[in-house]
């Protein structure tokens, strides 16, 4: 079913009108039909993001220089949200393709990224991005995959998890640590993964949502890397340059958090103004007009801010890492909260896969985990207070 936000952002205007009727065409036409297949299998053939790329849909805000469509990040927004409003998540926009890019073009040199961008904003290259390990989890400087200097190559051993796309990506940015220097000690590698021997994924994971992605566990045995692969050029530079990905990570994470919530609330109405009960329907019951408001206003105030962000970043302002973690934890908090309401008001029928509240449900749950647990998230709000 077709759904039209009754919301119109202030950062709207006429090109992104366009482009949101493109994207839903896409994920109407393009995505959605393939969905269930996707979720069996895991995984969403790499013919879809051949299609992205044609619809001009992937790269947008790469600088049209390094064979980016020039855009900015509410040409990025827009898609997160149709794809939101589909209640989508296997094609990997967010969390996976829409990263990956990001770490990509803000970290590589001129010449890595006119080498590799093309093929990516095609969508002929599919990026995964390698950073947690097993018992590490937010903590970045506890990474212990390690890269050591051979000549004009790299030998990288370890292992890592949750990896998006791990099994599906041509390409891997990799973090390793160079040097026992904390932070300082990493670095970002680009691995073509289906070239590279010792680049083994172990085995798909079993999610409890968001089954539509090749979630994996990749183990890195004495891999080759040559050493023009190494992002920046520069050794120690690898947590420096994801702090400033992780806010467009986290930002991106909250608009879909918002959209899945608005669109939650709106099919939830819907079915409440139909289904019928004990000679009336849904609706007319008190405590379901209570429910659906209080909801409501929740998503309500999450788009409040996320469009002021959004504002922010088009005016030329700085949007900081206190003010993403705020996003993201807030948002990804309420859409569980709205979610998870607005199932209930479906009765049995919300806990059937086939119909989409479920689906919004299970794929809600790991927006508050990845991205940078929440509990990470108010802590990084409380330095800043």
């Amino acid at each position: 079913m077709t759904f039209v936000s009754k919301h119109r952002s202030p950062w709207m205007n006429e090109e992104l009108d366009i482009l949101r009727q493109t994207a839903k065409r896409f994920f109407e036409h393009h995505v959605a039909p393939l969905d269930a297949e996707a979720r069996r299998k895991h995984g969403i053939g790499p013919e879809v993001w051949l299609k992205a790329g044609e619809m001009g849909l992937l790269g947008m805000s790469i600088p049209e220089d390094l064979g980016g469509h020039g855009g900015t990040f509410a040409h990025e927004a827009v898609v997160i949200e149709e794809q939101a409003y589909a209640c989508n998540t296997s094609f990997g926009f967010v969390p996976g393709a829409f990263n990956a890019p990001a770490v990509f073009i803000n970290t590589a040199t001129r010449e890595q990224a006119l080498k590799w961008t093309p093929d990516i904003v095609a969508g002929k290259v599919i990026l995964a991005v390698g950073i947690t390990e097993p018992n590490m989890g937010s903590d970045m400087k506890a990474l212990r995959t390690r890269a050591v200097r051979q000549g004009d190559k790299y030998i990288i051993n370890g292992a890592k998890t949750f990896m998006t796309h791990g099994q599906q990506a041509n390409v891997c940015l990799l973090a390793a640590r160079t040097s026992d220097e904390g932070a300082k000690g990493i670095s970002l590698f680009l691995i073509e993964t289906k070239k590279t021997p010792g680049f083994n994924v172990a085995k798909v994971l079993d999610k409890i949502g968001q089954n539509g992605l090749d979630t994996c566990e990749v183990f890195l045995d004495n891999v080759e890397v040559p050493a023009k692969n190494l992002i920046g050029g520069v050794e120690g530079k690898g947590f420096g340059q994801l702090i400033d990905v992780f806010i467009k990570e986290r930002l991106s994470i909250a608009v879909f958090a918002i959209a899945s919530a608005e669109r939650a609330v709106e099919m939830t109405i819907e079915h409440a103004k139909t289904r019928k009960m004990f000679g009336q329907t849904l609706w007319d019951f008190q405590n379901t007009r209570i429910k659906l408001a209080e909801c409501a206003s929740e998503a309500r105030v999450g788009r409040a801010y996320i469009d002021s962000l959004i504002l922010r970043i088009l005016n030329g302002g700085e949007v900081t890492m206190a003010d993403a973690a705020t996003a993201k934890w807030w948002c990804s908090q309420k859409q569980c909260e709205i979610v998870d309401e607005c199932l209930q008001l479906f009765g049995g029928y919300g806990y059937m896969a086939e119909y989409p509240i479920a689906q919004l449900f299970m794929d809600a749950r790991v927006q508050k985990i990845y991205g940078g647990a929440n509990e990470v998230m108010k802590e990084l709000v409380a330095r800043n207070l």
